[in-house]
């Protein structure tokens, strides 16, 4: 019989890693509250009609990766390969619309059946937030500020290039898109099977194809800032002003595209080289036509989503776990004793360790294995006098304490 194995793509998050995006989705928790965000959980399935009707028959998502699987009531469920179109589904099925605008955080597991490499597993992790109901500019710099927050605390903005563009109104993405089926339809035969396809139905994703022949073409495709109406002008013209203010440098990529006709103005990512390759570490946009296509009332929205994997590998190691006390018991006597004093240290927020068996010198072994800061020794002279020996690892000093004394102890010397 075959060992069991983790299925490919997916991998145990060990004591280790769960600290690691510990780190990462407590920090953008604890920074998406300072800016008014609450935190939203949404099933991990959905039907998958909310995701076709979100991310478009011919994406790579729906047509390639999505898990996808009719359960025992003939529903055709898929498992969520993203999060804003849970979001999106919450909102119209909660009727909430009456409390606008709406700022909602959310962490957790997403799946895609793509190919694993470094950083991108089949069963991955994102963070993510969603702004619901703010039409100005003003919600795209918030947003935007939101995410270069969560990145200057993990420390690793610095490793990142904001990049930004604007996929303008829906006038300009019309003139836009007749331009561009015209320019590409004239390379039709050079195009890559995935750009063809996407000509008639949304010519912009072929603006971010990887196929280096696709590429060579774009190089010389229209340019969409000569397409933009003033009211997108002066949108975006608001988005970088507010982004100056604040400090936040940016770079403006032409060809930084979102393809579904429900994105519009602002579409940002955060890049990095620092894990070899240029990858994406946090990407958003503006998303207004969204709710509305999805049978919902016409609401702006705006938002983000970042790979935990991929940020804990560039944030590397975070702050160290509080240092333990480790309570060793020697004798029968002690051990009745020892698990009500560790019980006393947890309940006054203290981490305790009670080594369930072994002499002093393994359970010495024991607490230095776990980097304890003191150990609670404790034997029949020590219970005799009502007290514990208190041992400082570090330096190795040591002292009696009476044991009514010992949290108060332990709590000041930590």
């Amino acid at each position: 019989m075959a060992s069991l194995q983790p299925v490919r793509g997916t991998h145990d998050l060990l004591p280790e890693d769960s600290r690691r995006h510990r780190h990462i989705t407590g920090t953008a928790r604890a920074i998406a509250q300072t800016f008014g965000f609450e935190e939203i959980v949404t099933p991990i399935f959905e039907f998958t009609d909310v995701f076709k009707r979100t991310l478009g028959d011919t994406s790579d998502i729906v047509t390639k990766e999505m898990y996808t699987f009719e359960d025992r009531s003939g529903d055709m469920l898929t498992l969520r390969p993203e999060g804003t179109a849970g979001v999106a589904r919450a909102f119209i099925s909660g009727a909430l619309s009456n409390n606008l605008p709406l700022k909602f955080f959310y962490t957790g597991p997403m799946f895609r059946h793509e190919r694993p490499q470094k950083g991108r597993l089949r069963q991955f992790h994102q963070i993510g937030v969603e702004l619901l109901g703010v039409a100005t500019p003003q919600g795209d710099v918030e947003t935007i500020a939101l995410g270069a927050e969560v990145l200057r605390r993990l420390g690793v903005l610095d490793k990142t290039q904001l990049e930004i563009n604007t996929l303008g109104d829906k006038e300009s993405r019309e003139a836009y898109r007749a331009v561009l089926v015209s320019y590409f339809s004239g390379f039709a035969d050079k195009l890559s099977e995935d750009s063809r396809a996407r000509l008639e139905r949304n010519p912009l994703r072929i603006l971010d194809s990887k196929d280096e022949g696709d590429r060579r073409i774009v190089a010389n495709a229209p340019s969409f800032a000569d397409h933009l109406t003033p009211a997108a002008q002066d949108f975006f013209a608001q988005v970088k002003a507010g982004l100056a203010a604040l400090g936040i440098g940016f770079v403006v990529n032409p060809r930084l595209v979102r393809g579904l006709d429900y994105y519009c103005h602002t579409a940002f990512e955060f890049t990095t080289d620092a894990l070899g390759a240029q990858g994406t570490v946090l990407a958003g946009g503006r998303y207004d036509g969204l709710i509305g296509m999805m049978g919902g009332p016409e609401t702006p929205g705006v938002g983000w989503a970042a790979g935990v994997e991929r940020l804990a590998m560039l944030a590397g190691d975070p702050p160290a776990p509080k240092r333990p006390v480790a309570v060793i018991p020697i004798g029968g006597a002690a051990e009745a004793q020892a698990l009500k004093i560790t019980h006393g240290l947890r309940q006054a927020g203290i981490v305790a360790d009670l080594g369930y068996s072994g002499n002093l010198s393994k359970r010495m072994k024991r607490a230095n294995k776990l980097n304890a800061r003191f150990a609670v020794i404790l034997g029949d002279d020590e219970l005799a006098r009502g007290a514990a020996t208190l041992r400082d690892l570090d330096s190795g000093e040591q002292a009696e304490v009476p044991l009514p004394e010992l949290q108060d102890r332990l709590a000041r010397a930590r």
